[in-house]
This record gives structure tokens, sequence and C-alpha cells, in this order.
């Protein structure tokens, strides 16, 4: 018999032939699961805050579809066990009353769990509400099933650009995808809106090759391949505490940053957790990455903020110019008056700050114009002024108008002392009438200008509270602190007037005392006077929050550590009320940017640049 041709030689029987059976090679396409046959169980919660720590679930709305057919609804009321925040009733037009009769948390989890059963979830921002049912389920003793699940929030992202749709927000996307239902805060309809969105999105996969389940989660969770290609520059990078500072073509730093590993935080900048688009620009510049070991904490976070402060790095957006911070002044003249400045300059008057912004700065200094009659025009008036016109605050009792000579610097001086005695050591008599006001305001249910004043009292008293604590570590010549570094030994920080000069350690089995004169000898001596602070405001705040931490001891100190008495102390309840107050005002504790972001390379393959480019 010839030798056969082919893969499989032809049978025989009495003549007849007979064909082997078929075999076919399976296209990449069949090996996943595909998307038109996936149940998806696309879910909304709402609730009474933005956490599960301290919020509870009070709506649940979930739409099953599968092959763009809608298989069943999900929806019910649950009652939170506490009383529905007003603000979250206005939101989401929930109120106690509709959900007093509704299901407990425990009973709503068994139905829903059942309804989801081999479903792949998704929601929009789905950490949320899949945090608050696993938060839920783990509270109540339920098993959290193992299922896919997907973002849309985060789909969007990578399949739409700036160009479409300015953010991701829900409330943004219903209406370019002309979703049936519209977004309005009750679950069930904002879960019909993501249905419509989800949709939406699935029509720009086809371009992409995208067809099966196992594509669209590593479409989300995709790393560009230039930024896998630089894995390598972690190579080098120890463990252990310290700075990081990205370098690029021009060895010019690009990025600083600061870690308790460093080598496991800059590998994250080469994996699909990095998302943010300037980081994954920054990253694509880099050359190398230089490492700068560091002996704790805060050694490598004051490193980190005199880096930033030094080089002023394109990609670092946090303190990148401590000179642009504000400050309010009261001048020094025969009658001062408050000015908002950038630098502090030693004995030329009283300052107060610094300020985050300029929308701060002006609320401190409204609040002491509402307490104090200080002038508030610009002109410089001699101790002898006269025969100027008064202004309108003269006429409303708000300025004794120095400027007509009507108020002597004798008499003006006290209204000036106010503040002064306020900064330095006992704000009550300058904040005492301002509190009355607002408890005025609020007895003539003038509740909004009552808030207006409360806000402007706390951020002056925050202010104050944070210049005194400030200034009293930095006057302090010299002090050494020590924290436990979790395994039997001990770390060590010398501080000289606010600034850190020396950091160290004091490994198990070795005395502190006896590590002391080595640390001491080899840190840092501040120059400058010796009456003034050696450090910048950021600065010495590492340092204070770095005592103020439990377990924190004090070594040795050279002066006196001391803030004045009574200080902001008598108003710390009002603060923690005020803080309790603007946490209710944002619930919502998720502040993630919803912004589009730029696209890794490959998901764009094969896709118009025209119409699916990125725009930085």
């Amino acid at each position: 018999m010839p030798p056969s041709t082919g893969l499989f030689p032809a049978s025989r029987a009495g003549g007849a032939v007979f064909d082997p059976p078929g075999y076919v090679q399976a296209t990449i396409e069949e090996l996943g699961t595909p998307l038109s046959t996936v149940t998806f169980v696309v879910v909304d919660l709402e609730t009474t805050g933005g956490s599960p720590n301290d919020s509870a679930i009070t709506e649940i709305g979930a739409v099953k579809v599968r092959g763009g057919e809608v298989l069943g609804e999900f929806q019910t009321l649950v009652d939170p066990g506490t009383e529905v925040p007003p603000y979250i009733s206005v939101l989401t037009g929930i109120t106690t009353a509709m959900v007093r009769a509704a299901p407990r948390i425990d009973a709503v989890l068994p139905a829903f769990l059942e309804f989801a059963r081999g479903a792949v979830l998704v929601a929009h921002n789905a950490p949320f509400d899949i945090g608050f049912l696993k938060a839920a389920c783990a509270a109540n003793g339920f098993a959290w099933p193992p299922a896919a699940s997907v973002d849309t929030a985060v789909l969007a992202r990578r399949l739409l650009t700036r160009d479409e749709v300015p953010n991701c927000k829900l409330a943004t996307l219903a209406p370019f995808f002309s979703t049936s239902t519209q977004p309005c805060h009750r679950a069930l309809a904002d879960a019909r809106a993501t249905v419509d969105v989800l949709h939406g999105l699935f029509e720009r996969l086809g371009p992409l090759g995208i067809t099966s389940l196992e594509e669209l989660t590593g479409l989300t969770r995709q790393v560009d391949p230039e930024r896998r290609r630089k894995r390598h520059l972690a190579d080098d990078v120890p463990h252990g505490p310290g700075v990081y500072v990205f370098r690029g073509p021009k060895d010019e730093p690009l990025y600083v940053g600061t870690s308790n590993d460093l080598r496991s935080r800059v590998r994250s900048y080469f994996t699909s957790g990095e998302q943010r688009h300037r980081i994954t620009e920054m990253v694509g510049l880099a050359k190398r990455v230089e490492a700068l070991p560091c002996a704790h904490d805060l050694e490598a976070a004051v490193r980190e903020l005199r880096l930033i402060a030094e080089h002023k790095p394109r990609y670092n957006r946090r303190s990148r110019f401590p000179e642009r911070a504000l400050w309010l002044r009261l001048t020094e003249e025969p009658f001062p008056r408050l000015s908002i400045v950038r630098r502090v300059r030693p004995g030329a008057g009283v300052f107060l700050g610094p300020f985050p912004d300029r929308r701060a700065a002006d609320a401190a200094a409204a609040a002491v114009h509402d307490a104090l009659p200080l002038r508030q025009c610009t002109a410089r008036i001699s101790a002898r002024a006269t025969g100027n016109t008064a202004c309108a605050l003269a006429g409303m009792g708000r300025c004794g108008a120095p400027c007509t000579g009507a108020q002597t610097v004798e008499e003006y001086a006290p209204i000036a002392e106010v503040f002064r005695a306020a900064v330095a050591f006992d704000p009550r008599e300058l904040v005492a009438p301002l509190l009355r006001r607002v408890d005025r305001l609020a007895a003539e249910e003038r509740y909004e200008d009552a808030a207006v004043l409360r806000d402007r009292v706390a951020v002056l008293l925050r202010a104050v509270r944070r210049r005194q604590r400030l200034e009293s570590l930095a006057r302090v010549p010299e002090l050494v602190l020590a924290r436990p570094d979790g395994d039997g030994g001990w770390h060590l920080s010398v501080v000289r007037r606010g600034r850190l000069v020396g950091a160290g350690n004091a490994p198990r089995g070795t005395s502190v005392r006896g590590t002391l004169p080595g640390l001491l000898s080899t840190a840092e001596t501040p120059i400058g006077p010796a009456d003034e602070p050696a450090a910048s405001v950021d600065e010495t705040e590492l340092v204070l929050r770095w005592i103020e931490k439990p377990g924190t001891r004090l070594v040795q100190v050279e002066g006196t550590l001391a803030c004045p008495v009574p200080g902001t102390g008598p108003f710390n309840g009002f603060l923690a009320r005020v803080e309790a107050s603007r946490a209710e005002r944002n619930p919502f504790a998720d502040d993630r940017s919803l912004s589009t972001r730029a696209r890794p390379e490959r998901v764009t393959a094969g896709v118009a640049p025209a119409r699916l480019g990125s725009r930085a």
C-alpha cells in the first residue's frame, strides 16, 4: 500500500472509503466565556452615608440581563435601624418613615444573593456598592459569593475620551448613551440606567476584538506595555522605609514619593493597580528610580517634603510651592489692619496661618472683622491723621474712623490687642461675640447665615490652634523622641527648633541611652537666630504629628515644651461639632475622580485614532 498523504490514512473496507472524524482547532474567541452567554446582575444601592463602617443600606435595586435581554428585577427598601439623615432624604427622596416598615438587611440578603447566584455583578463605582454588600454579609453571617465583577465607571474610562464625555459619572454617561431611564439616586432607576450604559459600552468592545468575559475583566486591569517594559527600574530598590525619586531623560526629578516598603511601592507603579493618568505619563518618561533609605517613616516624610520643595517635580502636586502659602497679618503701624500675605517677616507684625487657600484666609479675616472694628482701608494712617472722610464701615459702627481723627492710637490699641492675644494664647475675647451671634441667628431661624458665620469661626480657631501648637514646638532648642519599631526596638528622632536634624534606630537589645551620643553628635545644627523656627511649617507639623502618635516617648528635652493656656481648649467641643456637620454635608467618602483617563496602547488597537483618541 502506498504511503498515505495527509494526516490520517484513508480506511478501506470492501472498496469503500471511510473518512476519518474531523478535528477542528478552536479559535481564541472560543476559549473564553462569550459575553452573549454571560448573566449580569447590575446592582445599585442607596445608603445613609459613605462608609459601611458607620452607615447602612436603605435600598437595593438590581436588574438581571443576558444577551441584551432583561431577565428580572429586584428592588426593596431596607430598614437601616437608624434615622435617615435629612441630607440623604433630600438627595434620594428616602425618608425614615418610608423605611420604618421595610425589612432589615438580614432578611433581604438571602433573597438578593439568590437573585444574583451565578451571575457577574456590575455596578457603577463598584467598590462602593459591593463594599456595602460585603460588609452586610460579614456582619450577618452570610458568605459572600466568589463572583466576578465589572465596574462600568472604570470601563468607561477605558473606552471613552474627554472629547466625548467630560467625566465618567453615571449622570454624565446616561444622556450620552440615551438611556431609557434617567438616574435619580433611587436604586432601581440607577440600576436600569447602568444597564443601558453597560450595553452602550459593550458596543465599543467590538472594534477592539473583545468578545469574552475574560477579555472584558482583563481590559480594566491591563497594563500599558510600555509601563510593563520598565519594571526593571525597581530591581535595585531595597525594602524598608525611605524616599524614591523617579528621574527623567535629563536625570531631572519627575516625582518624589515615600513608603515604608520602598521596593513594593515602586513595583506597584508598573502594575494595573496604578491607573492615574499623570502617573502613567510620568512612568513613561522615567529612565531610572533613585532610592533613599531612611531610618523610619518620619525621616522619610521630612526628606520627601524637602525634596519636593527644592526640586518642585512636575508630577508632584502636594507641597510643591510652600512659598505660596497664605498668612493673615496684623500690620505693625499706629493703626494696625489685617492683610493677606505670602511671606512671614519677623518683626513685621503678627502672623496667623498658613491657610490652604485664599478662601480659608478670607474666611478667617471676615471672622475677625465681624468681631473687631479693625479698619479695613489699605492706606497707611499716621498717628495724627485728620481731615479725611469717613467710609461706610464707620457709619455702620464697624470702624472707629481713625482716618478722620475720631479715634486715637490709644483708643485703637486695645482692639488690635484682642487679635494679638487670640493668636498668642487666648482667643476667647475674639471668638465669644461671634458665637453669641451664631446663636442669635439660629434663634431667628436664619440658619444659612448662622452656618456661614459658624464655618468662619471654625476656620479661624483651627488656624489659631495650629499656630499655637507649632509655635510651642518651634521654640524648643532640642528634644529627643522615641517610638517603638514593632520588633522590640526603637525609632529615634532628634528635633531642634521644630526641624528634624537626626534620625536613627536602637534595635532590640540595644540601649537607647547608649545610642543617643552618636546620634546627637552627628545631628545637624540649624542655622539662623536661636529664637526663630528652623523649619517650614509643614515639616514642624510632621514632627508634631509623630509626637502625638500613641506610643511616642519623650526621651530628653532642652527647654520647655508646652502649649499656651487656655489656648483653643475651651472650643474643642465646638470644633468637633463643626467637623461632624461637615461630614454630614458630604456623606460619601469615596471621592475618587471619575474623569476619563488615557488608555494603554493595546486598548486602541484597530480603532481609528480620530474617533477614540485620548487627550491628556
